[in-house]
Order: structure tokens, then C-alpha cells, then sequence
């Protein structure tokens, strides 16, 4: 074995790391940031494997290696690559598994972590480590219950690994979450030609609305505004509203007679305060007279 140089001394690898970060997040060179993740993954093999700061720096370049893959759009690849830095699944550390996990679960492949996660979980040693619960809950929800896998979902949850990770709280949360789940699956899907009918319908009442309350403003101004119409002739206008209200929009309770109502209200308000106003604002002077 190859006696530790220069390149591969812990001051060179935090340098290294430093380098990583910044062509990852600075300068947005992602090949880059991988390639110097490589080389320092590559170098950490020269190092005494005895440094508690081994495993740091390589789970470091493996954190920053994952995120430049993603952002190259080389996704397929990490599962593969992060496990050619171990060389067992059991020894990935939780915050890569916990990130391997939500990455192949928002590019819609969470199968591809079922079998590494479901070995990661099972390792003895892994349990009284931190994260563990964090990477057990994220199996549950972004993988078994994703893939709709409710007997392994149960069986986890009240398992022995349900038991290290969940507190009894929890335990029922996710048992329910996991019904949940069930339930919504067996539900028929909705009816599209339905959905379409009623937004037709919506659509259709909405314009309807909009022309019928255009034509009545029109009239108003006719009438009201421009002062050109008789008081009778605003009393027969008045009264054609009402009626058409009762009789062509009997049902008030209607959903769809509520914008009708609502737009009519509006303008029948306006109109009486026009019509009205002048003999409420003389009655407080009539009072003081």
C-alpha cells in the first residue's frame, strides 16, 4: 500500500471539498465539481482508512458528487456510482441514503431505491445511528407507499425496524397515512365526461350572466343615468326585472342561480337609490322646517 502523500493529507482534501463547493454553487460547473470529486474520492484511498475524517470527507464529496449528477441530468447513475464509493450498501451514510431517496423519488423512479434502502434498514448496526428514522420515514412515504406496497408498509412499521425509528405516536401516524393511501386507490376515478359537462355548464352560465348583466347596465343608463326615461318607464323596467327573477330564476337555493341574483341585486340596489334618494335626502328637511 501506498505510503499518505501530499495530495491525499486531510488539509489538501478540506481543500478539495472547498474547491468542489464552489465550482458547484459559485460558478455552476458542474462537470467540474464532479470531476474534483472524483479525484478526491480517488485520493482519499491513499489515506490511513484509521482517520475519523476519512468517512467525513468521502461522505463530503459524495453529498456535492450526487448534486452535480442531478444537475447534469445524470440521475440514473447515482445509485451506482455512490455505491462504487462503498462497498456495501449498509455502510452508505443516512444523509446520502436520505438524499438518494428523495432524488429518485421526485424523478418518478422510486423503485430504484426499494431494495438498497430496504437492506440499509435492516442492517443491524444502522439503527442507533442518527438519521436513521428520517431515512426509514422516507422509504415508507416516498417509496412503499408510493408504489402502493401496503403489506411491506405495515410490515415496517410494526416491524423491528418501526420499532427503532417510530415512537408509538408515530407509529400510528404512518399506519394511518399507509390506509390512507389504500383507501384513495380503491376509490373509482372521476368521471371525465362529467368534469367536462360541469365546467361547460359553469362556462355557459358565467357568459350568460355576463351578457344579461351587460344588456341590463345598458339599460340603466338608458334610464337612469342619462335621464332620458319617464318614472313610469322605470317602473315598468323595474318590474320586468322582478319578473323575470321569479320566473325564469324560481329556484334562489340553486348554486347557479346565486351569480344571477347576486349581478340583478347589485343593479336593483343602484336603481332604487336613484329612483328614491331625492325624497329620503328632503325628509331630515322637511323635519327641520
Amino acid at each position: 500500500m501506498n505510503s499518505p502523500t501530499l495530495t491525499s493529507s486531510p488539509t489538501h482534501m478540506l481543500s478539495m471539498l472547498d474547491t468542489a463547493a464552489g465550482q458547484m454553487m459559485v460558478h455552476k460547473d458542474f462537470h467540474a465539481a464532479l470531476d474534483t470529486c472524483d479525484r478526491g474520492l480517488e485520493s482519499l484511498a491513499n489515506m490511513e482508512q484509521e482517520d475519523t475524517r476519512c468517512g467525513e470527507f468521502k461522505a463530503g464529496f459524495c453529498i456535492l458528487g450526487i448534486q452535480a449528477l442531478a444537475e447534469l441530468n445524470q440521475w440514473h447513475c447515482v445509485l451506482h456510482w455512490v455505491l462504487q464509493q462503498y462497498e456495501q450498501q449498509e455502510e452508505i451514510p443516512a444523509k446520502i441514503m436520505q438524499m438518494c431517496i428523495l432524488l429518485y423519488s421526485k424523478v418518478g423512479e422510486p423503485a430504484v431505491m426499494q431494495e438498497a434502502a430496504r437492506v440499509w434498514l435492516r442492517c443491524p448496526s444502522n439503527s442507533s445511528i442518527v438519521g436513521f428514522g428520517t431515512v426509514a420515514e422516507l422509504y415508507l412515504l416516498h417509496v412503499l407507499v408510493a408504489l402502493g406496497h401496503r403489506e411491506e408498509a405495515v410490515e415496517l412499521v410494526l416491524g423491528d425496524v418501526g420499532s427503532a425509528a417510530f415512537t408509538e405516536e408515530q407509529r400510528q401516524t404512518a399506519l394511518d397515512v399507509v390506509e390512507e393511501r389504500e383507501r384513495r386507490k380503491q376509490e373509482p376515478p372521476p368521471d371525465p365526461t362529467v368534469s367536462e359537462t360541469a365546467t361547460q355548464t359553469v362556462s355557459a352560465q358565467g357568459g350568460v350572466a355576463h351578457k344579461l348583466e351587460t344588456i341590463l347596465k345598458f339599460f340603466y343608463r338608458k334610464l337612469f343615468v342619462s335621464g332620458s326615461g319617464s318614472f313610469p318607464l322605470r317602473k315598468l323596467f323595474l318590474a320586468a326585472v322582478l319578473l323575470y327573477m321569479l320566473f325564469l330564476r324560481m329556484d334562489p337555493a340553486l348554486p347557479s342561480s346565486f351569480m344571477w341574483i347576486s349581478k340583478l341585486l347589485q343593479l336593483l340596489k343602484q336603481m332604487w337609490r336613484d329612483m328614491f334618494a331625492p325624497y329620503y335626502q328632503a325628509l331630515p328637511q322637511t323635519k327641520e322646517l
